[in-house]
C-alpha cells in the first residue's frame, strides 16, 4: 500500500464526500497509509466474530496492520441505522466522519478514554461542527449533561 488513502466500497451505499485525506494528515501524518472500506452487515459480524467474539456486525473496526498502516472497516446498514435512531445525534454523513475520526484515533494508540472523546470532539468540531451526543459542561454538578434541544 502506497503512502496516503484508499477507499473502498463493497456495498451500494454511496461513500459520502469527506475530507478524509485533511484527517489523516493531522492525526496519522502524512506518512500513514491508510485503507477505508464499507462492508455489508454479514462482514462486519463476521469481523466483529473473530477479533473481537462479538457475535453482531458493529458500526466500526480498526486494523492497526504496521506502525505506519492500518485499515478502518465501516458498516453502512449499521451506521445508518445509528443515524436513523439519532443514536449520536448526527445524520449519516456526520457520523461516518465521526466514525472515521475515531478510528484514526485508534490507530493512533488511543483506548476508550475521556482524553480520547475530548480529541474526538475536537476533530468533530473542527471537520463537521458537532458535538458528541451534545453533550455541555455542568459545573455546579461537576460533570456533563446532554444538552435539549430548543424546539422550533
Amino acid at each position: 500500500m502506497e503512502t496516503g488513502i484508499s477507499i473502498t466500497n463493497k456495498t451500494r451505499v454511496p461513500f459520502p464526500r469527506l475530507p478524509v485525506l485533511e484527517i489523516k494528515q493531522e492525526i496519522l501524518g502524512e506518512k500513514y497509509s491508510l485503507s477505508i472500506v464499507f462492508v455489508s452487515n454479514a462482514k462486519s459480524r463476521e469481523l466483529n466474530k473473530a477479533y473481537r467474539g462479538k457475535d453482531k456486525a458493529t458500526n466500526i473496526l480498526s486494523f492497526p496492520l504496521t506502525k505506519s498502516a492500518g485499515e478502518i472497516v465501516l458498516c453502512p446498514a449499521v451506521i445508518t441505522r445509528e443515524a436513523k435512531e439519532r443514536k449520536f445525534d448526527k445524520n449519516f454523513r456526520e457520523l461516518v466522519g465521526f466514525l472515521v475520526i475515531h478510528g484514526m484515533l485508534h490507530l493512533k494508540g488511543n483506548v476508550h478514554s475521556s482524553r480520547m472523546e475530548k480529541a474526538e470532539n475536537k476533530y468533530d468540531q473542527k471537520y463537521f461542527g458537532g458535538n458528541r451526543h451534545r453533550l455541555i459542561a455542568n459545573s455546579s454538578r461537576g460533570r456533563r449533561v446532554r444538552q435539549r434541544r430548543e424546539k422550533s
